[in-house]
């Protein structure tokens, strides 16, 4: 591992997850939720994640296995990995209670209220519930955002551009219910945007990994379950989030742009 790819990994890790902060700024000067933007954005998220999961990570990694451990048994083992990076992201969601998870449909509007009617320190547990939950579930992107950097820097950018603008709802999920609580944009903000701290947090977690088990083998299964991680994301977030949010057709047009634009970005690097 290259100390300069570590950084660059380490720096597109924290900039993916500091992206909460705009949808606290967003939610501080927008009056009504712009659902249409949104939904193609996260439409969009979800096209680059699933086209790099099965057009780049899952072929390296299975690519990697098989010169390793053989043909067969390297199929297998990315495979397995493959799944057990869905199990992993399925576990966490599992735990996180449904009111409180950060990737569940909220708008200004909903969350807000009567912004006249004053302060309202009952929201403030729902607020500071969502940053917790957010934090947890945004641990294992930073492993995705972090690995997928090391296996190639302009991927990992792609990446990282991706659960950026997936953040930035769940930004608002956090900075809204906060403010109307405390009546203070600072702490709304700072709230926000540090539970996108999680993410650099993750990357830690997975340089550590690579750190303490180097070799191409354990390189191999975390790419492989980096996609898996990537696609229940995109299937199970950022897709039914997008249709929520706006037409259903603009979902998938946000779907298919990402994977071009993805797909047009592999070819030009090629």
């Amino acid at each position: 591992m290259h100390p300069h790819d570590i950084l660059m990994a380490f720096g597109l890790t924290l900039l993916a997850g500091l992206s909460t902060g705009i949808g606290s700024v967003l939610a501080f000067f927008t009056k009504h939720t712009n659902r249409k933007f949104l939904s193609i954005a996260l439409g969009f998220s979800a096209g680059v994640m699933i086209f790099v999961s099965f057009a780049e990570l899952f072929p390296d990694a299975k690519k990697t296995l098989a010169a390793v451990l053989g043909e067969a048994r390297g199929i297998w083992a990315a495979t397995a990995a493959f799944f057990c990076g869905f199990l992993i992201i399925a576990l966490i969601d599992r735990l996180v209670p449904t009111v409180e998870n950060p990737h569940e449909i909220h708008t200004v509007e909903e969350i807000s209220g009567q912004p006249d009617a004053g302060c309202r320190p009952g929201l403030l547990r729902v607020g500071i519930m969502t940053a917790i939950a957010l934090a947890i579930h945004n641990l294992p992107e930073g492993i995705a955002t972090f690995t997928s950097a090391m296996v190639d820097p302009a991927l990992g950018i792609s990446i990282a551009i991706a659960i950026a603008i997936h953040n930035i709802p769940e930004g608002i999920a956090v900075s809204v219910p906060v403010y109307y609580a405390t009546c203070s944009r600072k702490k709304a903000f700072a709230y926000s945007f540090l539970s996108g701290f999680a993410e650099p947090l993750g990357a830690v977690l997975g340089f550590v990994f690579l750190l303490r088990f180097p070799g191409e083998t354990v390189f191999g299964v975390m790419s492989a379950a980096v996609a898996g991680i990537m696609v229940f994301i995109s299937l199970d977030e950022l897709l039914p989030s997008a249709q929520k949010y706006g037409e259903p057709h603009l979902a998938i047009y946000g779907l298919i742009g990402g994977m071009m634009v993805m797909a047009t970005s592999l070819i030009m690097l090629m």
